[in-house]
């Protein structure tokens, strides 16, 4: 008898076990499956690509979504992991960066049925929705919190590259800066590479001993090092993209917030609603809580977020328009 027992039981518990399993793959088929080309530097960068890997998790434990990522191989070319993600039948491939935008206009040309989001660049195609941010908007803030905290009345700005979008944050930071005092002095320098620590410690080395004693970098990985060559000259740092404090808390007095997490979270949500379609191009300013400023530090934190709460009501309520395009020194 508990032979017999044994054997039903055994039974029962394995057809049980089947049918648990038979569920959760089925469960598994049905939950959104998004696919992420990340931009050049990749997971690492301590900005962009993590901002956006953190928006992807949010959205996996929040939506239930599964997602996977590719990071560029191949110098310049964003093709084979487009590829990987298109054979990896994803409901939605996303594309981060400017500069995957020619290699993912050309995939959603050969591939018509599937669905694509370009973020940080503006697309035509019809299976393409467009995101962008108003960088210049809330690198405007960080231009005035750099004039706040100068006291040589010259501060420096790195771009990663000498392009239209980079040229967005560098005009913003100008039209800030100038806006406290159109007698300080704003010095720029491109290092032509989002990837590399030791060219921004070389720039920001350069720039400081121009009397530059607050640096503003958008160059991704090199900015860290932009940062970091701050804290050890003594002088200010502002961060971008995330919040970078921990990269260098003797010198950060904040960052230029570039909500790319929430970004992707927002395109994943609206995609599952199905209304991500009828959205050919997002754009994500100051009034859409797309950028803004990370908290202040290391300075008098109320008189800071007093007046930079005055230049956004400004900014907002439309009285002030930030440039762009911007002239350059």
């Amino acid at each position: 008898m508990k032979w017999t027992i044994g054997i039903y039981l055994s039974l029962f518990l394995l057809l049980f076990t089947a049918g648990c399993q038979q569920q959760v793959k089925v469960e598994a088929e049905e939950r959104p499956s998004i696919g992420i080309m990340l931009s050049d530097v990749g997971l690492g960068d301590q900005s962009f690509s993590d901002a956006a890997f953190q928006g992807l998790i949010q959205a996996r434990d929040e939506l239930g979504i599964v997602f996977d990522y590719r990071e560029l191989s191949h110098a310049g070319s964003y093709e084979q992991g487009l590829q990987e993600l298109i054979d990896g039948n994803h409901d939605l491939i996303i594309g981060l960066g400017f500069m995957v935008k020619e290699d993912l206009e050309a995939k959603a040309e050969a591939f018509p049925e599937q669905q694509f989001v370009l973020i940080d660049d503006v697309s035509e195609l019809s299976n393409i929705t467009s995101v962008t941010f108003k960088e210049h908007e809330g690198s405007f803030l960080a231009g005035v919190a750099a004039a706040l905290a100068t006291e040589t009345g010259v501060v420096g700005f790195v771009g990663g590259a000498d392009v239209p979008l980079i040229n967005k944050f560098r005009a913003g930071f100008e039209q800030g800066v100038k806006s406290i005092d159109e007698d300080f002095q704003v010095l720029t320098e491109y290092a032509e590479d989002f990837g590399n620590v030791e060219a921004g410690q070389q720039l920001a080395r350069q720039l400081i001993q121009e009397q530059a004693d607050v640096l503003y970098a958008a160059a991704g990985l090199t900015g860290a090092g932009v940062l970091t060559e701050a804290q050890g000259q003594g002088v200010y740092g502002i961060g971008v993209d995330s919040d970078q404090y921990f990269l260098a808390e003797e010198a950060i007095i904040t960052s230029m917030m570039k909500h790319i997490d929430e970004a992707v979270y927002q395109v994943v949500t609206d995609f599952i609603d199905g209304i991500l379609l009828d959205q050919p191009h997002v754009v994500l300013g100051l009034q859409e809580g797309g950028v803004g400023l990370a908290p202040f530090r290391l300075i008098d934190e109320e008189k800071y977020e007093q007046e930079i709460s005055n230049w956004i009501e400004a900014i907002t309520a439309g009285s002030v328009v930030v440039d762009e395009a911007g002239g350059q020194d």
